[in-house]
């Protein structure tokens, strides 16, 4: 027995002022019931990824969804946190629910408000994620700094292909209608250090770093006897979680271990190989990270990431086309949100229902979501169950 997906729905990401957490948990969750025609008394649990750590008061989330619908009342509802990748934490619990045979049919919602909080405190928060015993008080932009140091020593300056993923995530994003920041600034703009794209963290500058913003997004999932009497049916060919020391002192900053093995497993469990995929969607919390998971997905071999966007094998028609939906980059990093809103891009390029992102012909998508620096890493395989019958 296994999950699959059936349904979904997906905010606006961006600056959502007047909406307030509940309210964005209340609309994606709407939507995916809606799409699914799944009526509330019908789901068995609730999985909410919300990462939280002070950005909103609401500490206690998962009764929040009690109020898309009263049928819901009395229906189990349970938190996952997992640092930025507490989204695909909240799927991975549900389809595990599944799987065991606890329950039929699960509501799963992913939800941040980042924007009430401001720049300075959104930092602080998401900070939290480190291992405090050695990294207290340094930000994400300067721990990834970190790994663009230790790259650039290893293997030159790769300024201006960190520059390129920018700019191939923003003009994606023009295709997005869900996006923050629908806006191609172009090559030269991301590769310039200005007084509008400042370095934040040397050598990352402000274009090399994702946004803050607020969303959410749902799906739902049913036991797989049930789904092929659903309209859309996608099923896991394969998924991974790998966890990762939390310090950055025990790992290799080249090497990007967890989200490598993350990939190893995943591709094992569904059969295939990376030259299977037809596109995926992956985390680039900041460009060095992107340009990393291109080679812990075995895209190219280490030290060779740059290869992957100046050769445009992960460009929009490329060999492999990454974050189609523009990433975290463009699109938006709310981060409770962002592991859920990754798989219904990936259901949507599935079924055809992408709009101008579509790959052609889509058939196998990757989705890789992380927590913390490659601490939390989760790999999903998916593919059209539906399309098979």
């Amino acid at each position: 027995m296994d999950a699959n997906i059936v349904g979904w729905g997906h905010t606006a990401f961006g600056r959502l002022n007047g909406k307030s957490l509940e309210d964005l948990i209340v609309s994606a969750a709407r939507m995916a019931l809606g799409e699914a025609n799944i009526e509330a008394r019908d789901v068995d649990e609730i999985w909410i990824g919300h990462f939280n750590a002070g950005l909103v008061p609401d500490a206690f989330a998962s009764s929040l969804a009690l109020q898309i619908d009263e049928d819901l009342r009395f229906t189990p509802a349970t938190r996952c946190e997992n640092a930025c990748a507490s989204g695909s934490a909240a799927i991975y619990a549900a389809r595990n629910s599944i799987k065991a045979g606890a329950a039929r049919t699960v509501l799963v919602i992913g939800a941040e408000k980042m924007t009430d909080m401001d720049t300075k405190g959104v930092s602080a928060a998401l900070a939290g994620a480190s291992y405090q015993k050695e990294e207290a008080g340094v930000t994400f932009p300067q721990i990834f700094g970190r790994f663009a140091e230790a790259y650039f020593k290893a293997y030159g300056d790769k300024s201006a292909a960190l520059a390129r993923i920018a700019a191939k995530n923003h003009k994606n994003a023009l295709a997005n209608p869900l996006a923050q920041m629908r806006k191609d600034v172009g090559f030269d703009f991301c590769h310039t250090v200005s007084e509008r794209n400042p370095m934040i963290a040397p050598p990352l500058r402000l274009t090399d770093c994702s946004l803050i913003s607020d969303g959410a997004a749902a799906l739902v999932m049913v036991s797989d006897d049930m789904a092929s009497g659903f309209r859309h049916n996608i099923a896991f060919r394969g998924a991974a979680q790998v966890n990762d020391f939390l310090p950055l002192s025990k790992r290799d900053l080249l090497g990007f271990e967890g989200p490598a093995e993350a990939f190893r497993r995943a591709y094992l469990q569904a059969g295939i190989s990376v030259t299977d995929l037809d596109f995926a969607e992956v985390h680039d919390c900041f460009t060095i990270a992107e340009l990393l998971v291109y080679e812990a997905m075995g895209l190219v071999p280490q030290g060779e990431g740059a290869r992957a966007i100046d050769e445009g094998l992960v460009a929009a028609g490329g060999e492999l086309p990454v974050n189609l939906s523009g990433g975290l980059k463009a699109k938006g990093h709310p981060v409770g949100a962002t592991g859920v809103s990754m798989h219904v891009m990936a259901a949507m390029q599935l079924t055809g229902q992408a709009g101008n992102m579509q790959q052609k012909d889509a058939e196998l998508g990757c989705v890789f979501n992380m927590g913390g620096s490659g601490v939390a890493n989760y790999c999903s395989i998916l593919e059209n169950a539906g399309a098979r019958r």
